[in-house]
């Protein structure tokens, strides 16, 4: 998600490691054991939304299969929005709530392996987006032309932020139907395939039925004065529909600045092999805020220019040649949408990747040189105050470094691997080996480490548990070259390519003393630049 660059930095670098946590905390963060004997198979949103006076009613129909047997159910809705009623087969459930957690008391006896469904009814006045997508909830504005626009946008927040749901990332629905009345003039544009279009009365319905499990802040609802043009892309797993949706005044730069998709799609299924929504295809939807990974309905804000709203984040220059946004939110579906942290706390796995993309993008099209220069520009943006991972079990995501540390320490492991065949194959592998699926960190790891046959384990925790840089503390001497690492953990282990004196050399450096023979008195000590450390020369 979005460009938390300097706002995270601010917001979240400096924050406590000794935070405390409330029991709201972990309602919302963990999983709770009305949570844990029941799995989600499918949900109907069906809602009406009015932007006159800013307000959602309607339900969700929650079918599940039981895992084991238990009576109580959490769902989630966070205030102002309320839950009005719950049912089942016909009848009208007691519940109640701590907050936004909602505990329903099923009168059904819950039959290990049994499919069942409730249907929640709510409403209410959403929580407006302060600003969007940064602080989560609806934003509500009009088009150039006073018709009103509005969008969601709920990641860290949580999708409870405007729909009930089970608001935990590691339980994802198999598949949805949503279901959005708006009034004559306008649609909505959501998730997956449009299945119908219909008027009555003065409002309009559409129906959008997702095909692939996706997670609950990857759902969205986006209403406005929209256009609609398409094209087919032709890709690795055949002929993938394209569709953009964009206000009405917008449409002739939409056309020329989205020529930029299938661009993206060839870079993109290069690195990370198929785009893993086939069936649900992929569109790009113009948003009154300036972007998001909607699964298979990226949100779109960014002004149709290139950069970061016309800044090239990496101040390389390589930055300029694309839109950020489209580039950045679509390489989410690979790494967000069919990767996806089961914890917040994970969050650098959506968010790592996907900013290692853009130089993957830049090299795909411009040569690898031109990637890494993107990269290693990008080291400007990086605070270094707290650790990239976060805290386990009550929503707390880490610091905004999972960004741009994140892509560098991407890009330093694959200086180590000095095989880009493989490293290509291990990003793709990892793309089919968590296939649709809710992960954690270990996962990743260890299926890197497997892949690349190289221990990692002392990378990543350095760079992603730890919030210092390496330092390369090196002493010359007679006949060679003294180095170790300094300004790491314990045990840390990691190589490096250097030149002395203008030679090539690759060393293994760990915390104590070792020797690079050279046979004379070195005098000039230069570190690949592609490594993200520093060095310090030591007498």
């Amino acid at each position: 998600m979005k460009y938390w660059f300097v706002v995270l930095m601010l917001l979240m670098v400096g924050l406590s490691f000794g935070q405390e946590f409330t029991k709201a905390d972990t309602l919302r963060g963990s999983i709770t054991p009305e949570r844990a004997w029941w799995d989600l198979n499918y949900y109907h949103l069906d809602i009406e939304v009015n932007p006159y006076d800013s307000t959602i009613h309607g339900s969700n129909l929650i079918q599940y299969i039981v895992l084991t047997e238990h009576q109580i159910m959490q769902i989630d809705l966070q205030r102002p929005l309320l839950i009005g009623k719950v049912t089942q087969g016909g009848k009208e459930l007691r519940f109640t709530n701590e907050g936004a957690a909602y505990h329903i008391h099923l009168e059904e006896k819950q039959l290990a392996g049994s499919t069942n469904a409730i249907k929640v009814y709510y409403g209410g006045h959403p929580h407006i987006a302060a600003r969007a997508p940064w602080d989560g909830g609806i934003t509500w504005v009009e088009d150039s032309n006073g018709n009103p626009f509005a969008a969601s946008s709920c990641q860290g927040i949580g999708a409870s932020i405007w729909w009930p749901c089970k608001d935990h990332m590691y339980d994802e629905v198999d598949s949805m139907l949503v279901s959005v009345t708006v009034p004559q003039g306008l649609m909505n544009v959501g998730n997956g395939r449009l299945r119908s279009k219909m008027e009555s009365g003065g409002k309009v319905t559409t129906e959008w039925y997702v095909d692939n499990p996706i997670n609950n802040y990857g759902v969205n609802i986006n209403i406005g004065d929209y256009v609609h043009f398409d094209e087919s892309y032709q890709g690795e797993s055949g002929e993938l529909d394209l569709d953009y949706y964009v206000l009405r005044d917008n449409l002739s730069k939409a056309k020329e600045q989205f020529e930029q998709v299938p661009m993206m799609l060839d870079a993109f299924e290069y690195w990370f092999g198929s785009y893993p929504f086939y069936k649900d295809g992929f569109k790009l939807v113009e948003a009154p805020y300036l972007g998001m990974e909607h699964q298979s309905s990226i949100t779109y804000g960014n002004d149709y220019m290139n950069g970061y709203r016309g800044r090239d984040l990496s101040q390389s220059g390589w930055g300029l040649g694309f839109d950020f946004i489209i580039i950045h939110e679509a390489g989410h579906e690979w790494f967000a949408n069919n990767i996806t942290y089961k914890d917040i706390a994970d969050m650098w796995i959506h968010e790592s990747f996907t900013a290692y993309s853009e130089c993957l993008y830049v090299e795909y099209h411009s040569g690898k040189d031109a990637g890494a220069e993107y990269v290693t520009g990008t080291r400007s943006l990086i605070g270094n105050a707290s650790p990239i991972i976060g805290t386990y079990g009550v929503n707390k995501r880490g610091s905004g470094d999972m960004y741009y540390k994140g892509s560098n320490m991407l890009h330093t492991i694959r200086q180590i691997v000095n095989d880009d065949d493989l490293w290509r194959e291990t990003l793709r592998g990892l793309n089919k080996e968590f296939y649709h699926q809710t992960v954690i960190t270990q996962q990743v790891e260890q299926y890197m480490i497997d892949q690349l046959g190289i221990n990692l384990k002392p990378v990543f925790d350095q760079y992603l548990r730890d919030y210092h840089i390496p330092i390369l503390e090196y002493r010359l001497g007679q006949n060679g070259l003294a180095y170790r690492w300094s300004n790491v953990i314990p045990g840390f282990e990691m190589s490096v390519d250097i030149m002395v004196d203008g030679e090539p050399n690759r060393i293994n450096g760990s915390t104590y003393w070792k020797t690079l023979t050279t046979g004379s008195l070195p005098s000039l000590v230069e570190i690949d630049q592609d490594y993200y450390v520093a060095s310090l020369k030591v007498l």
